[in-house]
């Protein structure tokens, strides 16, 4: 039975979600011995403008959204730094489908957060971000993950990228080009990986940093059980980070496989009330550490069904944020959001 929808008035940016279409994914047998991701994502191979307007027209005020970097879309043909190129011209479509207003007053995609690979040298990367902001202003910024693990079980099919990625002197040549557009950047990453994040923040004050899914916390292969004996780390780390002015933090991304909560893949699904008290501690620190002005809470859709659907998602926000003031509730939701990724109301 669906929940009824708290303060549906509330407006909200959902600073971070996907489009994608993954065509040829076959179905998974029942028993299949798969990495939990990946029964996720086989549950919606399918997510573009309807799927996502079935998911923010679903009760709560979401007035606008982020994409995030994916790999959707990217250019079959031309010079492989140019590639992510194509995921951003895809995604300005879909943002200037909804900009026309006939499907309502929501604004998708009105920030778009794409890819460069830091590594190709700083010319590429020029060539690169240059083709992104000549596709459209509504480009902010790039994610390029580091999230790495000596275990391949913690990521599964995301096991791609290489240890120390932002420490090494390659990647931060490229790094370095971001402030000069005045772009932002998105760090996915795995909670022992955050000291990478600090150090590389540090080095680079002048770009704006957002750490996506509060830095991962870890309950899967290695790490399971073991979550909550980590939570310490993790907290020393988060507070750490937040000594740093140019660094925000998306809250979200626990109902990840990753993170391996008691409600990722519970039957029947998890209420609110139970996912609001699995993520507390984490929502908490960040908060207290950040402080609201550099918080927001995200979607992460659609990878974050495999422990509720879109409406709970929200739900589960709201009933944390509870005792939250009036101010510190517009900037969770909307506020930060707004300023970190510049968006434009109209756009």
């Amino acid at each position: 039975m669906a929940e009824a929808i708290l303060e549906p008035g509330l407006p909200i940016v959902d600073p971070h979600h996907h489009l994608w279409h993954r065509l040829g994914a076959p179905p998974i047998p029942p028993g299949t011995d798969v990495h939990p991701f990946t029964t996720v994502v086989s549950r919606r191979p399918r997510y573009l403008l309807d799927e996502l307007l079935a998911d923010t027209t679903s009760g709560h005020n979401v007035i606008a959204t982020v994409f995030v970097q994916c790999g959707a879309m990217y250019r079959a043909d031309g010079p492989e730094h140019l590639k992510p190129v194509g995921e951003t011209e895809f995604v300005n479509g879909v943002a200037a489908m909804t900009a026309s207003g006939i499907y309502g007053p929501v604004r998708a995609c009105a920030g778009i957060v794409g890819h460069a690979d830091c590594t190709s040298g700083e010319k590429l990367v020029d060539e690169t971000l240059e083709a992104h902001l000549k596709v459209t202003d509504r480009f902010k910024g790039i994610r390029h993950s580091c999230s790495s693990d000596p275990d391949p079980r913690v990521l599964g099919p995301l096991a791609r990228q290489t240890p120390g990625l932002y420490l090494s002197d390659a990647f931060r040549a490229g790094y370095a080009r971001l402030s000069r557009y005045g772009l932002s950047f998105d760090a996915w990453l795995l909670e022992p990986q955050i000291p990478e994040l600090i150090d590389l923040a540090r080095r680079f004050p002048e770009t704006p940093v957002v750490l996506d899914h509060v830095g991962t916390p870890l309950g899967l292969g290695a790490y399971e059980g073991r979550r909550e004996k980590r939570f310490p780390t993790w907290r020393e780390n988060i507070r750490k980070l937040a000594q740093l002015p140019n660094v925000n933090v998306k809250l979200g991304g626990l109902a990840m496989a990753f993170c391996n909560f008691p409600s990722f893949l519970a039957d029947p699904p998890a209420p609110s009330t139970q996912l609001a008290a699995e993520w507390k501690p984490y929502l908490e620190t960040c908060i207290e550490a950040f402080g609201p002005g550099r918080c927001m809470f995200e979607s992460n859709f659609p990878v974050d069904l495999g422990s509720c659907d879109y409406a709970t998602l929200w739900n589960a926000f709201k009933v944390f944020a509870k005792g939250c003031s009036a101010d510190e509730k517009a900037d969770l939701f909307a506020g930060t959001a707004n300023r970190v990724y510049r968006l434009d109301p109209s756009n």
